[in-house]
């Protein structure tokens, strides 16, 4: 914060511990002042609310906003924006790259004007941590973590080539490297420090986003954040708002304790199916009562992973002591500590808050002895089963009809077997890259933001014929192919992980043996885990049963599962298999954990190392024996169960707050192959024209430091016209790149074989591949060109059939303008910063709709494009349009207003012109800033180089 001020008098001091003073913006003080009632707000809104009293300037953030969201109604309809700034953005690798690229292109540009270009830095801490990479295609071995490594570094080399000249040329830009951890449980453990300050002694709550949906696992830490799309990440790194819509509060009261063998994740999978059953999407969800304030932070940040899942925008834990034990834990100093709870109890929000301190929008109550141990799926997170009827339910699903989501079996085939082959073709394994539908998301009640991250945020895997070979035996239906401890929705939680050793140990002293065709793997969120495995002596005994460690990151819980033994993939190809996959992740959508794999269960880590024994999910783990251990004899789930003394004896024996100290310290040091990268130093990024994966990008063409003049449309021509529902999936380029598609010919000219082509994921920092990509959805239908589907257009005057990107370039040509014409709901589904980046590089100056999706409304001003949007009963239907028009949009000047009409002229082939009146979807004051800088990149650019000196 540059500047401070005094509104309503705000401005406060507190004791910040050992007689020292500090500012604040003081929310007491607001309530003092007659603004609202802030003491009875859902403490999620009075921590936004902080930030936008704080950040007030008049223009950005106005008064109004403040008065709005500080009487704040339970119950009120849901129609004004809220302008968030926020203290800090978290990325992973795969959204990261391409905002590392537009801030070195800033650099670039700076440099050009003459400039210094350390003028460019993000305006709030960013971190980016390397974990969407690593694949598991070794595992099993004690060399597995190495060769994963290997291969991820391999694959990587450019990418991380230019994170790494990232790493030293900002300040406020800072990478996590590889083969250090997760991003979520990186960020609770070691990023997040609840309370911040700016320009010293103003002190202010640590708020965040991130770009991904489970972002929303620092709720857990009493700490407001969730996923938003590449733009909004960019504008909060910029320094501008984070708009968002200002929410329903579900209040879910917690009462009770978990009984003996029940954990922390039996509790977030009946919370996702209750929640999901509330209908809680878009929403906050805010837990509290005495239940709550038992749980232990890395319990509710289990729950607060899961919001995605359940559909809200966050799933949030007040602060209270357990906050602060956490942090003390984590190896937080005692001075931070102090202030941490200091400045909460000055805000008057320390403390778990009892039923009826705060008025909800939606009452719910949970009684924490009501959970019992279980798993969901197969194919949805919210399909809770008890642990007793996993055996059945899967029979059940295993001949219901597919549209009723079963497997559509006939009965009698699920007792036969499958005799494995000797050898079987090299396959990628990995997850399903291919488009989602949101149509089959909204039919099966499912998050399509989530399922799109597992197509799209990962790379394309390669064939490694030798990782998973010699396999030899039967398959069955509903075997165990394969058992991944994974994902920071569980590793993040010592007790689970502890849990899952301590049972392995207690398995292998019964005389269980690992089951011969599971792929096992352990994949842990960070390296603090591996430090108490082995402190403890468990990671040996996980080793006896294939559970070595294979890589830091997300791998499976993403779909980075890597492939299976030859001879097994071939056997579940050809026969159709229904295999299984269990794994303590967040995410179980139909062959998204492997392509082949269509029955994917979430559970607890003991779980997973439990089924792993069994082989199977046609067992009832409650009743049934796991196995025969020595002499025969069988051994059941209840007898290699640890105590929770036991799980707690090993937490104390392990956990100290200098492991987490000494662990996050120095990468560098404990991943020497990021050491063996290298890179461009200095603080302009040298930019090398052969590379597929990294080019700087034409956003600052002809750049000039005196802002454009918004000037009307003239002569624009259509480069489609689409129906309703047109989605980001439909227009920003996602999973694998075909061969024959634009992205896929370009990559051809440039050398690059098709198995290297990766994924659009991966090549985001490339926008000659991006561009190329946009509109290019296969499913997409242009009415254009009707009967077709894909990314084909006219190309008009003439009609000629092409490519929507070839098109484009040849209109460019002649510099004439473009416009997109759309129905309903146009850019629906998860935001995505290419499909409105990719839609301005096309040339596309306007895209005019019957309805906008919000954020992708915002992400089009946010690039320089124009949104416009019919009049009630006018489409491109009811005006005829076919493609054959040009049009003008008159009225756009440097008066222009927020929200005000505009008119579109149509010029028709026939010579007939007709003016239609539609509304500029432009919607705030600053919004008009943008467009008029040509968006919030230039916007920026423009504004730091004005206040700097040469």
């Amino acid at each position: 914060m540059s500047n401070t001020h005094n509104l309503f008098n705000t401005l406060k001091d507190f004791d910040r511990g050992g007689g020292q003073k500090g500012q604040f913006y003081s929310l007491p003080a607001l309530e003092e002042a007659g603004v609202g009632a802030i003491s009875k707000l859902p403490v999620s809104i009075r921590l936004v609310l902080e930030s936008v009293l704080r950040n007030f300037d008049g223009k950005k953030v106005s008064e109004t906003n403040v008065r709005e969201l500080a009487q704040w109604q339970p119950k009120a309809p849901r129609t004004q924006e809220i302008p968030f700034i926020v203290a800090r953005i978290v990325l992973q690798d795969f959204t990261g790259v391409p905002l590392l690229v537009d801030l070195a292109a800033m650099r670039s540009a700076a440099v050009i004007l003459g400039k210094n270009p350390k003028i460019i830095e993000p305006l709030v801490p960013v971190d980016l941590v390397v974990d969407h990479s690593v694949q598991v295609d070794f595992a099993g071995a004690a060399d597995s973590l190495a060769r994963n490594l290997d291969m991820e570094f391999q694959r990587n080399r450019e990418r991380y080539q230019f994170l790494k000249w990232g790493m030293q040329a900002f300040d406020t830009f800072k990478v996590v490297p590889p083969g250090i951890g997760i991003v979520h449980q990186v960020n609770l453990e070691y990023l997040a420090k609840g309370v911040l300050c700016s320009q010293p002694p103003l002190y202010y709550p640590d708020t965040l986003v991130g770009t991904d949906s489970h972002t929303t696992m620092i709720n857990g830490l009493g700490i407001v954040g969730w996923g938003v799309g590449g733009i909004e990440a960019e504008a909060g790194m910029l320094g501008q708002p984070v708009y968002f819509l200002t929410p329903d509060v579900v209040g879910v009261y917690l009462t009770g304790s978990l009984k003996a063998g029940v954990t922390a994740t039996d509790l977030a999978l009946t919370v996702t199916q209750m929640l999901r059953k509330a209908k809680v999407v878009g929403k906050f969800v805010e837990f509290y009562g005495p239940g709550a304030a038992a749980l232990a932070v890395v319990d509710r940040a289990t729950i607060a992973n899961m919001a995605p899942e359940y559909g809200a925008t966050m799933g949030f834990f007040p602060i209270d002591a357990e906050c602060v034990e956490y942090l003390r834990q984590t190896g937080r100093t005692e001075e931070h500590c102090a202030l941490y709870e200091n400045y909460f109890r000055a805000q008057g929000l320390f403390g778990m808050p009892a039923k009826g301190d705060i008025a909800y929008s939606m009452d719910l109550a949970l009684d924490l002895a009501s959970v019992v141990p279980s798993v969901a799926g197969p194919k949805r997170p919210q399909d809770r089963i008890e642990l007793g009827n996993m055996k059945e339910e899967f029979i059940r699903a295993f001949s219901k009809p597919v549209t009723e989501n079963g497997f559509g079996k006939a009965p009698e085939d699920l007792g036969r077997a499958f005799p494995l082959g000797v050898d079987g073709r090299a396959a990628l394994g990995g997850g399903s890259q291919e488009a989602v539908s949101r149509e089959q998301s909204l039919k099966q009640n499912t998050n399509p933001t989530t399922e799109s991250e597992m197509a799209n945020n990962r790379p394309t895997p390669d064939s490694v014929p030798e990782a998973a070979a010699g396999s030899n035996g039967e398959l069955h239906h509903a075997d165990v192919l394969i058992a991944a401890i994974t994902s920071c929705t569980n590793t993040s939680n010592p007790s689970v992980m502890l849990a899952a050793g301590l049972l392995a140990k207690k398995a292998l002293a019964a005389g269980l043996k690992p089951h011969p065709l599971v792929k096992s793997s352990l994949a842990p969120g960070s390296r603090v885990v591996t430090d108490y495995l082995t402190k403890t002596g468990l990671q040996t005994y996980l080793d006896q049963l294939g559970f070595n460690l294979v890589g830091y990151g997300c791998t499976t819980c993403i779909g980075n599962s890597g492939p299976l033994a030859a001879p097994v993939e071939d056997a579940v190809v050809k026969n159709d298999l229904i295999a299984a996959a269990v794994l303590s992740g967040n995410r179980n959508f139909e062959a998204r954990v492997h392509q082949n794999i269509k029955a994917n269960f979430l559970m607890s880590p003991p779980l997973v190392v439990a089924f792993a024994l069994a082989g199977r999910v046609t067992i009832d783990l409650t009743s049934e024996p796991i196995g025969q251990g020595e002499g025969g004899r069988d051994v059941y789930l209840k007898d290699i169960w640890p105590p929770m003394e036991e799980i707690r004896d090993a937490m104390r024996a392990a956990l100290k707050p200098e492991i987490f100290r000494n662990l996050y310290r120095d990468f560098a040091a404990q991943n020497p192959k990021w050491n063996e990268i290298p890179s461009s130093v200095g603080q302009v990024y040298d930019w090398d024209a052969k590379s597929t994966y990294i080019q700087q990008p034409p956003f600052f063409e002809n750049f000039s430091l005196q802002p454009g003049t918004i000037t009307e449309i003239k002569g624009a021509r259509p480069l489609g016209i689409f129906g309703d529902s047109v989605t980001t999936d439909h227009i920003s380029p996602a999973g694998s790149i075909k061969k024959t598609s634009p992205a896929g010919q370009y990559l051809i000219e440039h050398g690059v074989n098709f198995v290297d082509f990766n994924s659009y994921g991966s090549r985001r920092g490339n926008d000659r591949i991006m561009t190329r990509g946009t509109f290019a959805n296969v499913r997409i239908k242009n009415l254009m060109v009707p009967g077709t589907e894909g990314g084909v257009t006219k190309y008009q005057p003439g009609g000629e059939a092409m490519s929507i990107f070839d098109a484009a370039m040849k209109y460019a040509q002649s510099n004439t303008p473009l416009i997109v014409v759309a129905g309903q709901e146009y850019g629906t589904g998860s935001s995505r910063d290419w499909a409105a980046k990719g839609t301005r590089l096309l040339g596309v100056k306007a895209v005019v709709a019957q309805s906008f999706e919000r954020i992708h409304r915002s992400n089009l001003v946010g690039m320089g494009v124009l949104p416009l949007q019919f009049k009630e009963g006018v489409s491109a239907q009811t005006l005829h349009l076919d493609g054959t028009e040009t049009y003008d949009v008159l009225g756009l000047g440097d008066q222009l207003k927020p929200q005000q009409d505009v008119t579109l002229v149509i010029h028709r082939a026939d010579g007939q012109t007709e003016n239609v009146p539609v509304a500029c979807r432009i919607d705030t004051p600053i919004e008009i800033d943008y467009y008029q800088h040509g968006g919030i990149l230039s916007f920026v650019l423009r504004q730091l180089a004005a206040k700097s000196c040469k």
